[in-house]
């Protein structure tokens, strides 16, 4: 049950988001990962301290020479800083892998706090990614940038995730985390049967914890994987939360900060969970 998942994305020295938990959520999930790395990060639970950008032009190498020998079944593209970048990936997967299914997670801001996406760069990411993606994971805040609105409370996420859709996406995955409450609620909408199909609401019990550093990369690459393998989106959507959900509640507890999850657990059932 391979799936070959090329992912574009920033490296994590504290190895909980980025390209580390990247590779780890599409190896527990049974896929091969490989990468072109965009920035280099200093960082650990506490927060980004450094970001050294690699440049556009060994990142299109990297994506090139995985692309022309091994393959990819699905791309998933996390951290990308600038609008050079961007426009660089965007050409890459027209010219070398039209078809294959994107996953676009819109990073732009890390977990303590530090903007990892620059304010000029948020119009390439409407324009030039999200039309080639087919699906985006963005949470609530990135949705608002997105579409530059706030978030007018739980009912109108379906809405937000409609308007994400405009600017070309096939589906939009609204992630609710931010919204408070005991239930965390996700709304996926797929319009690639047409206008825009039926909203599909996914539910999981929230666990209150500080232990969340790279659920939002660790999300979109257990989507990538599923789509890598050959499942419907809704069923890869499903598994991958339930994958998170757990790897939430066997958090490791490292670090003073955000820290990371379990990558490594295999699917095992967790009362209570999804």
């Amino acid at each position: 049950m391979k799936g070959r998942v090329l992912i574009v994305a920033g490296s994590d020295s504290g190895g909980g988001a980025g390209i580390q938990a990247d590779i780890k959520a599409v190896t527990a999930l049974g896929g091969f990962a490989a990468t072109a790395i965009t920035a280099l990060t200093a960082q650990n639970t506490l927060g980004v301290f450094s970001i050294h950008a690699v440049p556009p032009e060994f990142i299109a190498q990297q994506m090139r020479l995985v692309l022309e020998d091994i393959g990819a079944d699905a791309i998933k593209i996390g951290m990308l800083h600038s609008a050079a970048v961007i426009e660089t990936v965007a050409a890459e997967i027209e010219a070398r892998a039209p078809g294959v299914p994107v996953v676009v997670d819109p990073v732009m801001v890390a977990k303590g706090g530090a903007r990892l996406l620059e304010d000029e760069a948020v119009e390439a990411l409407r324009g030039r990614l999200l039309p080639l993606a087919r699906i985006v994971t963005p949470n609530i805040p990135e949705a608002e940038a997105l579409v530059g609105e706030a978030l007018a409370g739980p009912e109108a996420m379906e809405g937000m995730a409609r308007r994400l859709l405009v600017f070309g996406p096939r589906a939009v995955l609204l992630k609710g985390g931010h919204m408070v409450g005991a239930v965390l609620r996700d709304v996926l909408v797929d319009g690639a049967g047409g206008e825009a199909g039926a909203a599909e609401i996914f539910e999981s019990p929230r666990i209150e914890t500080r232990h969340t550093h790279g659920t939002g990369c660790t999300l979109a690459s257990a989507i990538a994987v599923g789509l890598a393998q050959g499942m419907d989106l809704s069923a890869a959507v499903a598994r991958a939360r339930a994958y998170v959900w757990t790897a939430i509640h066997n958090a490791p507890g490292y670090g003073k900060g955000h820290g990371p999850l379990d990558h490594g657990h295999t699917m095992r059932p967790v009362e209570g969970g999804v």
